[in-house]
């Protein structure tokens, strides 16, 4: 079924600017959704929500290898409507609720990318909204300036590139926290986390660009590697106060063993990049609350987490969290003079999938008539719901987005 393009709009608050659409599938597609678009046109880069295995006439296929072709396939048709191919992929995430499908998930992989593979993470998570596997992706318009990125030395069988860069953007492969040359994985957490980060800074070497270029990182870990090192370790190789963007995210497994990976985005120009931080926040040497590569603003995931004095999350349910989390977002946007209609893609981490649609009715409420794309998975099993002796509780939601702004300026 082919798809109809609908809902071209302007971003910006005055004038002409960067132009938005979202790609629609036609009526009685399985693609199509509510509180979302299956894909958006950014103009330069075309952000595509989170696939399921479900084919357009609402059928599943029956085994893993097909179901992964599926989703692959239904990425495949959101790229082509919106005018570009899947050649045109830079950047995937691949969500599986059974981190042992990772050999057949890359066997898939390495039927649709032959020639230059986008850069990739693959996480194993506790929950999907369409089990058993989702996958994201980004593409660029323009060809022209596209190119795989391997460091000096780099060996590997993976249906992905370790690095993509394209006119202004480097998009690096998840990098774990293993022994490169073995695939060893340290006892040593903080050993491993230096892995990752080092792994992730050769990537970065390898196309001219330095750490400080980053505008945004996933650290994606298990309960092995204790937060408290992770930040440890992460800060040392950032300047204080001026940290990418980031979105770190506990997950239930990882490929080959690890207990960490990194990936992210980084800016080529430096001139281009710029931190942005609301005046209620204290500066972090950890994260950036956003940081811009060039029109486009990355958001760190924000809970709903009030900031101050006596901060913490004391809503009780998910619903009342995310009102919060919103309020952040706001916040982050405001200063970057920016709205919530200019937000083109979001993530979206929930303690429990099936708070989802309590989690939509609240979600639904703060966008504009281009709904962003949106990726949403349950990264661990759920926590316990009480609260702590200061009447904290426990995140039941985190939310990270990407914004475009007017090319124009207000």
């Amino acid at each position: 079924m082919r798809l109809l393009i609908v809902g071209l709009v302007c971003l910006g608050a005055a004038g002409a600017g960067a132009q938005v659409r979202a790609i629609v599938p036609g009526q009685g597609s399985g693609l199509a959704k509510s509180g979302y678009s299956p894909a958006v046109d950014a103009g330069d880069y075309v952000y595509v929500s989170g696939q399921g295995p479900r084919r357009q006439d609402g059928g599943l296929p029956t085994t893993f290898a097909e179901q992964c072709r599926q989703a692959i396939e239904n990425v495949r048709t959101l790229m082509e409507a919106a005018g570009v191919t899947i050649d045109h992929v830079v950047y995937t995430q691949v969500y599986l609720e059974d981190i042992s499908q990772y050999g057949e998930m890359n066997r898939i992989f390495a039927e649709y990318f032959r020639k230059s593979p986008p850069a990739r993470a693959v996480l194993g998570v506790a929950g999907v909204p369409e089990p058993p596997v989702q996958i994201s992706a980004i593409a660029v318009r323009n060809l022209t300036d596209r190119r795989t990125v391997r460091p000096a030395n780099y060996s590997s069988d993976e249906a992905a590139s370790p690095g993509v860069l394209t006119h202004d953007r480097l998009f690096i492969s998840s990098m774990p926290g293993s022994d490169p040359a073995t695939g060893k994985v340290p006892e040593d957490p903080a050993a491993q986390v230096d892995l990752a980060l080092d792994r992730m800074e050769a990537v970065v070497k390898a196309a001219g660009l330095e750490l400080n270029h980053m505008v945004f990182v996933n650290p994606y870990l298990t309960e092995q590697v204790p937060m408290r090192i992770m930040n440890e370790r992460y800060a040392r190789r950032f300047e204080f106060g001026n940290t990418p963007a980031r979105a770190t995210i506990q997950v239930s497994s990882l490929p080959g063993g690890a207990q960490i990976e990194y990936t992210g985005i980084a800016v080529r120009d430096l001139q281009q990049r710029r931190a942005v931080r609301p005046k209620n926040m204290v500066p972090s040497p950890t994260a950036s609350p956003c940081v811009f590569a060039g029109d486009t603003l990355f958001c760190s995931a924000k809970s709903g987490f009030i900031p101050g004095a006596h901060g913490g999350v004391y809503a009780t349910s998910t619903p009342h969290q995310l009102r919060q989390t919103m309020r952040n977002q706001l916040d982050n946007l405001e200063e970057a003079d920016m709205r919530f209609d200019q937000v083109v893609s979001t993530n979206v981490y929930l303690d429990n999938m099936k708070d989802l649609q309590a989690f939509d009715e609240v979600y639904a409420q703060y966008f504009g008539p281009v709904l962003p794309a949106r990726t949403v998975i349950q990264q661990i099993v759920p926590r316990e719901r009480k609260s702590d002796k200061e009447d904290h509780y426990p995140d039941l939601e985190q939310v990270s987005l990407i914004a475009v702004r007017s090319t124009s300026g207000k």
